[in-house]
């Protein structure tokens, strides 16, 4: 009897197990304070949970429709055209997904074919390159102007080719907190213009734009809008990750390309957090003031961080900060994160970890959507610095 585990070809040889994973495991190997991963140590609001949980009372526990509730998405392309001017048809242009990172795969399944290319902007987040590789894409890789990371469209232009079927954009920008302005989508909305690109528009951090800036959905531009895949995240907005629930909105005919894709890879998404959802953004409130709920505890960061020899890079939006560590270390990024943590007890993320050659600028990023006690005690720590 043959006892061997056939050998596989992996679809992602590159593959390993991600920075995340790593600094986290330090992080609670050491009791350190993680500042490392991207999600909340606070609880939602107790009224989320009573909605879902009466869905739940309700007997809303079966299959919902694969596109997602009606009153969900209803709900969603209300709040678009409210804040951003752009009318989706709840029907047949909103789709609820399994969260963010589903919903840029399905998008990127649904759209790319063998050999077509892709343009992602680093740094970016890590689930990019690997789907358009599943997908038999290629990945070709365009820096964001070092330091700033605003966009170079010079350099965007320059990418693409009669292969390239999307772009990938993402603002406000995980990791570097950079939030696109209105004059850089209006070059967007033109550089795409004359071509038959895709857009994917991952603004899952869209209500934490601070200092009165607005965030410039892709829906705000017609041009754009026609042509784009505009995904966000409750699990983001409502401080609940972990029900890993989001939405796809896209023209008619591309949410139809979605929706094939979409039914074989989720088919649905949970019953009752999408009434509990539906029922709770009746409310707009909660993401209304989000704004001035982050941008607190980003300010509270910051006047703490002023007690080290970090540099605090311009935090315009998300809940990450990134600083320079060029005057606290000589060490490379990766190398300064597990020191940090190790002997410090915060844990970072180093910024190269976004980019495909591991690009190293001696920059690291911390995730302030901490309580406030987390937060103090990670600055007293760093303060030794």
């Amino acid at each position: 009897m043959n006892t061997r585990t056939p050998e596989l070809k992996s679809r992602l040889p590159n593959v390993g197990t991600t920075i995340f994973t790593v600094m986290s495991a330090l992080a609670a190997e050491k009791g350190a304070v993680n500042l490392g991963q991207g999600f909340p140590d606070f609880d939602c609001d107790p009224r989320l949970v009573d909605a879902v949980t009466d869905a739940m009372k309700k007997g809303l526990n079966q299959y919902p429709p694969m596109t997602g509730v009606p009153v969900l998405r209803e709900a969603v392309a209300a709040k678009i055209s409210a804040l951003y001017g752009h009318d989706y048809d709840a029907t047949s242009e909103i789709t609820i997904t399994a969260g963010a990172t589903q919903a840029i795969l399905t998008a990127i399944l649904a759209i790319v074919h063998p050999g077509d290319e892709v343009i992602v902007l680093e740094p970016c987040y890590d689930s990019y390159v690997p789907n358009i590789e599943l997908a038999g894409g290629v990945v070709v890789r365009v820096p964001l102007t070092p330091g700033t990371f605003r966009p170079d469209f010079d350099r965007i232009a320059a990418a693409i080719t009669p292969k390239t079927r999307a772009i990938i954009t993402n603002t406000p920008h995980n990791p570097s907190g950079t939030v696109w302005t209105r004059a850089e989508m209006l070059k967007l909305q033109d550089l795409l213009d004359p071509t038959d690109i895709l857009l994917i528009s991952d603004e899952v951090y869209e209500h934490m734009v601070f200092d009165g800036q607005q965030h410039e959905s892709a829906a705000r531009f017609p041009g754009l809008a026609a042509r784009a895949f505009i995904v966000s995240s409750f699990g983001k907005t409502y401080h609940v990750t972990g029900w890993k629930v989001g939405f796809v909105a896209a023209p008619a005919s591309l949410t139809a390309e979605f929706r094939k894709v979409h039914q074989f890879n989720v088919f649905t998404v949970n019953t009752p957090v999408q009434y509990g959802l539906a029922s709770y953004m009746a409310d707009p409130r909660p993401y209304l003031e989000l704004p001035a709920f982050y941008q607190r505890k980003r300010d509270l960061f910051r006047e703490g961080l002023k007690r080290t020899k970090f540099r605090m890079l311009p935090g315009e939006g998300t809940y990450f900060q990134c600083v320079d560590i060029s005057a606290v270390s000589d060490l490379g990024e990766a190398e300064f994160c597990q020191w940090l943590t190790s002997e410090i007890g915060v844990a970072a993320i180093p910024l190269s970890a976004f980019y495909g050659n591991s690009f190293d600028q001696r920059v690291v990023r911390f995730c302030f959507a901490k309580k406030d006690e987390t937060l103090h005690t990670a600055l007293d720590r760093l303060a030794k610095l």
